[in-house]
């Protein structure tokens, strides 16, 4: 009956890890397993490497069953791989339908990127916080408005208003007369 189902039965980081090579194949057993130690920096070059072999749903997975994944993200985008950083867009992209109340867990690793010695992360750190699209960082990419390279002051410029959009929509302005704006 569940044979085409991987169920999971853990909080660890170890299990999921476990899940994920799995999915894949639809193992269909459940893993419960007392949690590991594993570095972060182990942890993060690991999703780096599957990053960049192409294992981005089983990455999704991981980052869905484990919000303390979250953390790498900002690592995930400083990695020399053109890839691994192509993967970390498909993975916010996704993440930010699949696992909205999650999402804003990367925040915090992604923030100090907008200060990194080279522009491309500091336009990339601004990108994936527009994608996020949360209020709160509006003030910070406000400061970096007037970065001293032009590409990151054009990718903070659309990051802000693809937030202030996002904010419109989802609290749109009141209009003075009838529903829907119509004046008498």
């Amino acid at each position: 009956m569940y044979e085409n189902y991987t169920i999971i039965l853990s909080h660890s980081v170890s299990t999921v890890l476990i899940m994920a090579l799995c999915s894949k194949r639809r193992c269909g057993i459940i893993f419960v397993m007392n949690p590991l130690n594993v570095d972060p920096t182990d942890m993060k070059i690991m999703i780096a490497d599957y990053m960049e072999k192409g294992y981005l749903e089983n990455i999704i997975d991981m980052f869905k069953h484990d919000e303390g994944m979250y953390v790498y993200v900002g690592d995930l985008i400083k990695d020399e791989r053109l890839i691994v950083r192509i993967g970390v867009s498909a993975l916010i992209d996704t993440l930010k339908e699949e696992d909205s109340e999650h999402i804003s867990k990367a925040i915090p690793s992604i923030l100090p990127l907008l200060k990194d010695a080279n522009p491309v992360v500091r336009s990339d750190a601004a990108y994936f916080l527009g994608m996020i699209g949360h209020r709160e960082v509006l003030s910070l990419l406000r400061e970096t408005a007037n970065d001293k390279d032009e590409n990151v002051r054009v990718i903070v410029k659309e990051a802000i208003e693809e937030i202030e959009a996002k904010l419109t929509l989802l609290n749109p302005p009141l209009t003075k007369g009838r529903p829907g704006g119509v004046q008498e």
